[in-house]
C-alpha cells in the first residue's frame, strides 16, 4: 500500500525517512523535517489509517505498516535510506531491521519498545474509538506525550496535538493500537545488525526508559540516549538535543 509523504531537501540527498506514532501524522516531525532537509532528502510518512493514507480496514500488524513504507519507498526510487520512528514508528524501524536489512543504512528508534507495556491497554483503545470515535480518547493520549511543565507552557500546541489525534480515522486508529498490542521481538533483537541509535524520555509514561534500555541492551552495537525534561513526544518537545542526535547517526550510514 502506497503512503502519503512529503519529501524535502535535495533529491540527490541522503535519503532519511521519518516514521510517525500512534495518532499522529507527519506533522509531528515539523521541528525536524526543514532542519534536516538542508543535507538530507527527508521522506515523511503518514502511517496506514493516518493522515492522508489509505485506511484499511482491520486488523494491521507491523510487519504491514513496514511493507507499507517500503512499497511506498520503490516508487519513489528509494532503495536504501536512514530510519528513524517514533513509538509505533520505532517499532516498523525494529521489523525492517529485522527481516529488510538491506534497506536499512542506519536506523533511530525513539521512545519506543521491543514489547509495548500494558498491551491490553491498546486493545481497549481500539475498542472505545471504534464504538465512539477517536475523539474519545484523545485527551487522554496527548496527556503522555508531554510533560506537565510543557503542557503548561504551550497549551495551544497541545490543543494542536490533541487535535490531530481526534482527526485520525478510527478504524486507522484502532488497527494500528492492534498492531502495537501485538508486538513483540525481544527475543529478536539480537538480529538487528544495522547501525542503532535509541532515544528515550526520561519522563515518557507510555514507553519509560526501561523498554529502551531493553533495546540498547539487545541490539548489538545500539547506541542509547535518554533525553530529560522530555515524555513520549521526545522528538518535539526537545528538538534541540533530538535532531542533531539523528543527524549525527544517519551522517553515519555508509
Amino acid at each position: 500500500m502506497k503512503l502519503h509523504h512529503a519529501a524535502e531537501g535535495p533529491a540527490d540527498g541522503p535519503p532519511l525517512v521519518l516514521l510517525c506514532s500512534l495518532g499522529s501524522t507527519i506533522d509531528m516531525w515539523a521541528p525536524q523535517r526543514a532542519e534536516l532537509a538542508d543535507e538530507f532528502r527527508v521522506i515523511s510518512l503518514d502511517t496506514r489509517g493516518h493522515g492522508d493514507s489509505p485506511v484499511p480496514d482491520g486488523p494491521y500488524t507491523v510487519e504491514d505498516l513496514a511493507r507499507d513504507v517500503l512499497e511506498t519507498l520503490d516508487d519513489l526510487g528509494v532503495a536504501r535510506a536512514s530510519f528513524a520512528g517514533v513509538s509505533l514508528g520505532g517499532a516498523i524501524a525494529q521489523w525492517i531491521g529485522l527481516y529488510a536489512p538491506e534497506r536499512a543504512a542506519t536506523l533511530a528508534m525513539l521512545c519506543t519498545a521491543a514489547r509495548f507495556p500494558n498491551a491490553d491497554t491498546f486493545r481497549d483503545r481500539a475498542q472505545k474509538v471504534r464504538a465512539e470515535g477517536t475523539a474519545a480518547i484523545a485527551d487522554a493520549v496527548v496527556a503522555r506525550w508531554f510533560t506537565e511543565d510543557f503542557a503548561e507552557a504551550e497549551p495551544d500546541t497541545v490543543a494542536r496535538m490533541r487535535d490531530q489525534i481526534a482527526a485520525t480515522p478510527a478504524e486507522g486508529y484502532a488497527g494500528c493500537a492492534e498492531a502495537v498490542a501485538a508486538w513483540d521481538v525481544v527475543d529478536e533483537l539480537g538480529g538487528i545488525a544495522v547501525p542503532t541509535l535509541v532515544v528515550g524520555g526520561v519522563e515518557d509514561p507510555a514507553t519509560p526508559p526501561e523498554n529502551q534500555q531493553i533495546l540498547a541492551d539487545g541490539i548489538p552495537g545500539a547506541r542509547l540516549e535518554t533525553v530529560t525534561n522530555a515524555a513520549h513526544l521526545a522528538s518535539f518537545q526537545r528538538p534541540d538535543v533530538v535532531t542533531p542526535l539523528l543527524r549525527e547517526h544517519a551522517k553515519g550510514a555508509s
